[in-house]
C-alpha cells in the first residue's frame, strides 16, 4: 500500500502537467485514475492502522473489519471519483471534440506510467502469492485476501490497462487527427474503474457480512472435533470469518457420558468400598460431579488445542453441550 501510494502519487502530478499541455480526454482520465487510486489507497492505509487496535470489552473480537470497512469506502470512491467523473468528461469530449496540442508529452508519461503502475503491481502480486501459500490465486484473491492488497493488486492491474487504452487511444488520434478515439480511449478507462470498483464493493461486503470458512476447513474442524472419545455426535457446527486473521467457531455437541465415566473408572473403583451410607454416597456424588465436570473441560481444551494447531486463525472457539 505505501509503495502504491509513492508510485500513484507521482504519476498523478505528471499525467496532470500532461493534460494541461494536450487537452487529452484520456490524459485526464489518467490523471484522475492515478488520484482516485493515490486518495483511495490512503484511505488503505488508515484501514491497516486502525485494524492493529488490541481488542477490549467494547469490541471482543478486536477491529481487523476495519480494513474491509475503508477498503468498502476505497471501493466507492474509484466508482464515483474515477469512473464517474472520467466517463462524464469522456463523453462530454465524445460529443463535443476539441483541437489536441502535441501528443508526444502524454504518450512519454504513459509510458513512465506503465513502468511504475507495473512495478507497484509485482509487489502487490508477489505479496498475495506469498500469502497464499499455493492455493488457487485468484480464489484465495477473493476469499481470504486482506482486502487492501487485494485493492491495490486490482487498482494498478486496472491501472495497467488503463494506461494501454489512453495510450492507444492517443495514438490513433495522433495518426488519424480525430479525437473522438482520445475520448473512447477515456471512457474505455472510466468503464474499466467501473468494474473493478463493483468488484471491490462484492468483495468487502462479503467480508462484513461474515462468511463462513471454507468448505474444506469446516469438514476439517468436524473431522477433529468428531474424533474425541468424548463427543457423541455434533448437533450444530457453524464458523464465521471475523477478519482475514481470524475466524471463529461455535458448535454444539451431545457428550458420551458412559465415555467420560469410563474415563474416571480409577475413581470410581477408590471410592465405592467406602460408601458405607447415603452421606458418603452423597459426599462421593458431589465430589465425582466436580471431576466430571473438569474432565469435561479438559476434552474440551484438547479439542480447541487440535483446532488451533490446524488452523491458527481460529481464535474465538465456543463449544457448548446440546
Amino acid at each position: 500500500v505505501a509503495a502504491a501510494i509513492a508510485g500513484n502519487s507521482t504519476l498523478t502530478i505528471a499525467k496532470t502537467v500532461a493534460f494541461l499541455l494536450t487537452g487529452s480526454a484520456a490524459m485526464l482520465s489518467e490523471a484522475m485514475h492515478s488520484l482516485a487510486d493515490t486518495m483511495n489507497q490512503v484511505l488503505l492505509m488508515i484501514g491497516i492502522r486502525r485494524s492493529t487496535r488490541a481488542a477490549n470489552p467494547a469490541f471482543p473480537f478486536g477491529y481487523g473489519a476495519e480494513r474491509a470497512v475503508w477498503a468498502l469506502m476505497s471501493a466507492v470512491g474509484i466508482f464515483f471519483l474515477g469512473c464517474g467523473v472520467t466517463l462524464y468528461h469522456g463523453v462530454h469530449t465524445l460529443l463535443h471534440p476539441k483541437p489536441l496540442g502535441d501528443l508526444r508529452v502524454a504518450l512519454i508519461v504513459l509510458v513512465f506510467s506503465l513502468i511504475v503502475e507495473g512495478i507497484v503491481l509485482v509487489i502487490a502480486v508477489r505479496t498475495v502469492r506469498q500469502n497464499s501459500k499455493g492455493r488457487p490465486f485468484f480464489r484465495y484473491l477473493w476469499r481470504e485476501a486482506d482486502p487492501t492488497t487485494t485493492a491495490v493488486v486490482l487498482e494498478d492491474a486496472a491501472a495497467c490497462v488503463g494506461v494501454v487504452f489512453a495510450m492507444i487511444g492517443i495514438a490513433l488520434t495522433t495518426l488519424t487527427g480525430n479525437a473522438v478515439w482520445d475520448a473512447v480511449a477515456s471512457i474505455a478507462v472510466a468503464l474499466l474503474l467501473g468494474a473493478i470498483a463493483t468488484w471491490l464493493v462484492a468483495r468487502s461486503r462479503y467480508l462484513l457480512v461474515g462468511p463462513a470458512v471454507p468448505v474444506e476447513v469446516r469438514q476439517r474442524i468436524r473431522e477433529i472435533v468428531a474424533s474425541s472419545p468424548v463427543v457423541e455426535h455434533i448437533a450444530l457446527l457453524r464458523t464465521r470469518v471475523l477478519d482475514t486473521e481470524s475466524f471463529r467457531v461455535a458448535a454444539d455437541l451431545e457428550f458420551d457420558g458412559e465415555a467420560l465415566a469410563s474415563m474416571l473408572e480409577d475413581d470410581l473403583r477408590e471410592a465405592y468400598p467406602k460408601i458405607e451410607d447415603y452421606d458418603d454416597f452423597r459426599a462421593f456424588a458431589a465430589l465425582y460431579a466436580g471431576r466430571v465436570v473438569e474432565r469435561l473441560g479438559d476434552e474440551v481444551d484438547t479439542i480447541e488445542a487440535a483446532i488451533q494447531v490446524e488452523f491458527p486463525k481460529a481464535r474465538y472457539l465456543d463449544i457448548e453441550t446440546e
